[in-house]
């Protein structure tokens, strides 16, 4: 793998910034934070709570918010990454409403990045550029990486939070189980069948490998099982979908925990 230097462009926890369209431009945007595009008819990024949702502890997405905020900051962490192979930015808002705009240069990667962003109720920013003309190997391995980084960036000291999450997702003939664990330890299981070489021109072989480089950054323990399927397309997406679901649940605020680390070590480090 080519060594890459990473540029962190937030802190970790940010305030809300009011949503502006991103310009639809292969190239960077410069001097300036590209905000997350507007939702269709109108909608804002971030729906603001009523008063009966802060008083009850509910975000704009409908989970808990952290202790002692009754409208919810955002969680944000932003990544750039940019090797001799690929330039990738990534910005992901873990308290977002499931605005995904990804354009990575392998369409069948985009629309699994469009689940991650819809059922996890997290805004995923996702622009590279790479030596796909080689193949989707490079580009898939740094984008995954640059995810796993802002992941780890938006998490913070991850006080509060549930920690584990689990979920099973159906698609029509094919089911598969996430179980993960935001432990700082980074451990993958994948047992994931996938019957074809490719998806498209998606090698499938790249499934597991960015889950592998999400992990790696991120520092987390993630496990996979395929529980029925026999398409290709359709058990990949239900891995991505049921990975959403259980990210999901691990990075939403549990409120009884009022804002301590769910450790009996009392700390949950990257090392």
């Amino acid at each position: 793998m080519t060594t890459a230097r990473f540029v962190s462009t937030c802190p970790a926890r940010l305030p809300s910034t009011p949503a502006s369209p991103i310009p639809r431009t292969s190239g960077w945007v410069i001097g300036r934070v590209p905000a997350f595009p507007a939702r269709p008819l109108g909608f804002s990024l971030r729906l603001k709570p009523s008063p009966a949702m802060a008083a009850a502890g509910v975000g704009g997405n409908g989970s808990p918010t952290a202790p002692g905020d009754s409208i919810g900051s955002s969680r944000i962490g932003e990544v750039k990454r940019v090797t001799k192979e690929t330039n990738v930015h990534v910005k992901i808002n873990l308290d977002g409403t499931g605005v995904a705009d990804c354009s990575t240069g392998i369409p069948f990667l985009d629309h699994m990045l469009d689940q991650l962003a819809s059922h996890g109720l997290f805004d995923v920013y996702v622009k590279a550029t790479g030596d796909t003309h080689i193949d989707d190997h490079h580009s898939n391995e740094d984008i995954a990486l640059a995810i796993g980084t802002a992941l780890l960036e938006a998490l913070g000291d991850r006080k509060g939070i549930n920690r584990f999450g689990h979920f099973t997702a159906p698609l029509d003939e094919a089911a598969v189980e996430v179980i993960l664990d935001l432990s700082g330890r980074p451990h993958l299981s994948c047992g994931l069948d996938i019957p074809t070489q490719r998806v498209g021109t998606y090698d499938t072989q790249l499934v597991e490998h960015f889950f592998q480089s999400v992990v790696n950054t991120s520092g987390m323990t993630l496990h996979i099982r395929q529980l029925a399927g026999k398409n290709s397309h359709h058990i990949i997406e239900a891995s991505f979908k049921a990975f959403a679901r259980a990210l999901r649940q691990a990075t939403e605020y549990d409120l009884r925990r009022q804002g301590t680390v769910p450790s009996s070590k009392g700390v949950l480090s990257r090392s």
